[in-house]
């Protein structure tokens, strides 16, 4: 509360930005929320901002009417206020600023939101999803695949889960070699077995090749994939890069599989931009969408040219592939983008709701998103809370709203609705819950530990 310098102001006007009609009240400031109370007491409407739902706070010049104050939410909702006062305005707007960017992560809403539950229901919402049952579900462990405890401690990978299965024949020297030789130790692991017909979809990071590295324990680990199936003599290796930056990343020490180096696989480019083309991307789009009076020819142009719906097609192209790839080939398949965070998560997730109706239903996709999301370490942290403007990207909005449009072309397909992903959307940015907090699930375990240290 220290930082909020206004509370409470009255005679706000709130503004509809296309009509400018506009309704009067009180704005209330709390240290989690922005709240606006309409004046009108027999149909008073009521707005909460969450204060992590804020991207940015924008104090414009003083008109006749007021201090225009324009609010910009990570949920892509955009608020226009008239504050009577202009020290008012720039009390709000200054503590605004302060109480969007946490400094810790105990200023965050998780650790203040306080539900009415008992201690044992709120350990129980930390063990709510089981994803050792899930890879049972699967036919995981089985002849050919095993859990192996060789990241328990997260010696090896610090952006992995402890619980990992890899081929039976990948031996702990072969798993340790294979990890030093892929950016960030993250080497190749299942995330989704295809048991019809014993296909693996297995997902890593990039190797450290450079132009002429090699690792023999690497050959060997995807070896072992590709014998784990049977069915098929060779893999396949995604590498959902555009070639030009994998290329480039040869120059930095790293890049890409060498088909010669590497026994029966079949190397494949996708074509998926990374995430700073994805946050230019979404900027474009909400300047569109944000701009008043625009007719349809030239909303249409800008949407265009944003190049939104053209990633949202690189994604959707990508996840069909390796669906088809497994269950019409019959190949497994190995899934990696530079670090294995981002368009790897996205192309594995999706193609496995394509492949198994399981994840298409509500508990499915909450499954699915803390298998090949949460617990596989994509960046939610550096990614939505924009510590560094650099990192942020919507990697997890675009998987989002790739599911929305399976979901406008096949609804009978889903158990869900749009609103289930709005609401998921929401959350991701609120911090309300601990699910989408840190960068990677050792991460999480150590604010559950300070969460129950400071209850």
């Amino acid at each position: 509360m220290e930082h909020i310098r206004t509370p409470k102001v009255e005679q706000v006007k709130l503004l509809d930005r296309f009509s400018n009609k506009s309704v009067t009240g009180t704005l209330h400031l709390t240290a989690t929320h922005l709240i606006f109370v309409e004046s009108n007491s027999t149909s008073a409407q009521e707005i909460w901002i969450l204060h992590h739902h804020i991207a940015s706070v924008e104090k414009l010049s003083l008109t006749t009417s007021g201090c225009p104050l324009l609010i910009q939410c990570r949920n892509f909702r955009l608020v226009h206020f008239v504050i009577p006062r202009e020290r008012d305005c720039h009390d709000i707007y200054s503590s605004l600023l302060r109480l969007l960017r946490p400094v810790s992560y105990d200023e965050l809403y998780a650790f203040s939101y306080n539900p009415k539950q008992n201690d044992q229901e709120r350990e129980e919402g930390w063990q709510l999803i089981d994803l050792a049952a899930e890879f049972e579900r699967m036919g995981v462990p089985c002849d050919q695949w095993q859990l192996t405890d060789v990241n328990r401690e997260y010696k090896v990978c610090k952006t992995y889960p402890r619980d990992l299965y890899v081929p039976i024949t990948a031996s702990k020297p072969i798993i340790v070699g294979s990890s030093k030789f892929r950016s960030k130790g993250r080497f190749p692991v299942l995330t989704y077995f295809y048991q019809e017909k014993k296909a693996a979809v297995c997902r890593c990071s990039q190797p450290l090749s450079g132009f002429s590295a090699r690792c023999l324990e690497d050959e060997h680990m995807l070896q072992a994939i590709s014998k784990a199936n049977h069915n098929s003599r060779y893999i396949y290796v995604m590498d959902t890069r555009p070639k030009l930056n994998a290329l480039a990343n040869r120059a930095a020490g790293k890049g890409y599989e060498n088909e010669d180096n590497y026994s029966n696989i079949r190397f494949q480019f996708v074509g998926i931009e990374n995430i700073h083309v994805m946050r230019g991307s979404l900027q474009k789009l909400l300047e569109v969408v944000g701009t008043r009076s625009l007719s349809m020819t030239d909303y249409l142009v800008g949407l265009e040219n944003s190049g939104w719906l053209r990633h949202i097609k690189a994604i959707m192209d990508a996840a069909i592939f390796l669906a088809k790839a497994v269950t019409v080939e019959g190949a497994s398949v190995l899934v990696h983008c530079s670090d294995g965070w981002d368009r790897t998560a996205q192309v594995c997730a999706l193609g496995s709701l394509l492949m198994d109706p399981y994840y298409r239903t509500i508990k499915g996709f909450m499954v699915l998103i803390e298998k090949d999301w949460i617990s596989f370490g994509h960046k939610f942290a550096d990614r939505l809370l924009d510590p560094d403007p650099k990192e942020v990207s919507p990697i997890f909005t675009q998987f989002l709203e790739c599911v929305w449009q399976l979901t406008e072309q096949f609804p009978q397909a889903f158990e869900f609705s749009e609103w289930f992903l709005i609401q998921i959307h929401e959350h991701v940015h609120s911090c309300q819950f601990g699910n989408f907090l840190g960068n990677s699930q050792r991460q999480r375990e150590d604010l559950h530990s300070f969460f129950k240290e400071c209850q």
